[in-house]
């Protein structure tokens, strides 16, 4: 397996970069979010899962290790090739999709293209073990994603947002649930934000 690719960028199109490697340009397929990040003439350094077909050879490059682990795990799910799950971490990164499939959000994945809402339904049971908790994130009364230190409005909004909803949509689910955050702080709780949130995407599924 090719772990990695290093080395100066030698071209750049909308779907794949060229990285040259020891006098050879290896054709590395990326996200827009990867080829974003690369410059013609810099030095890079890509993650790289290589794809084999019985007529092709595919190398896939991602920004980090973590985002290569997540596209390998993707395609564990039944239906889900390289194709597919290069197009969920084109829409979506990492830990959002982490978040997604932990919170049930449908909308999430439906956001992707090729993915309708029973492919999204199948794809939340089965991925449900197998992407584990976000990297980067606080999970518990601490909230999503977030600083401890913000309010429970704060975390909540900034979970959806990172999750693709608009800031009117997150600002309209966090007022629907804000009855019951407030009860739990009156009972002398904490907000129970990741709760919280699994209620809000469901008042914005209703919405749809």
């Amino acid at each position: 397996m090719i772990a990695f690719v290093s080395g100066p960028v030698a071209a750049l199109a909308p779907a794949t970069a060229v990285i040259e490697v020891g006098g050879i340009g290896m054709a590395v397929q990326c996200t827009p979010d990867t080829l974003a990040g690369l410059r013609i003439g810099k030095e890079a350094r890509l993650a790289t899962s290589l794809v084999v077909r019985e007529d092709s050879l595919t190398l896939y490059g991602f920004a980090d290790d973590d985002e290569r682990q997540v596209f390998e795990l993707l395609q564990t799910a039944s239906g889900v090739g390289p194709r597919l799950a290069q197009a969920m971490l084109a829409t979506h990164r990492p830990d959002a999709l982490r978040i997604a499939v932990a919170t049930g959000d449908e909308k999430a994945l439906t956001a992707v293209s090729g993915i309708g809402k029973k492919g999204a339904q199948k794809l939340l049971l089965e991925l449900k073990d197998r992407l584990g908790e976000p990297v980067g994130a606080h999970i518990g009364q601490q909230g999503i994603g977030v600083p401890v230190s913000s309010s429970w409005r704060d975390q909540l909004q900034a979970a959806l947002i990172g999750l693709g909803y608009a800031t009117r949509e997150a600002d309209e689910a966090v007022t629907a649930v804000a009855p019951q955050a407030e009860a739990a702080i009156a009972g002398g709780g904490q907000a129970p934000v990741p709760q919280l949130l699994r209620a809000a995407l469901q008042t914005l599924n209703r919405a749809r």
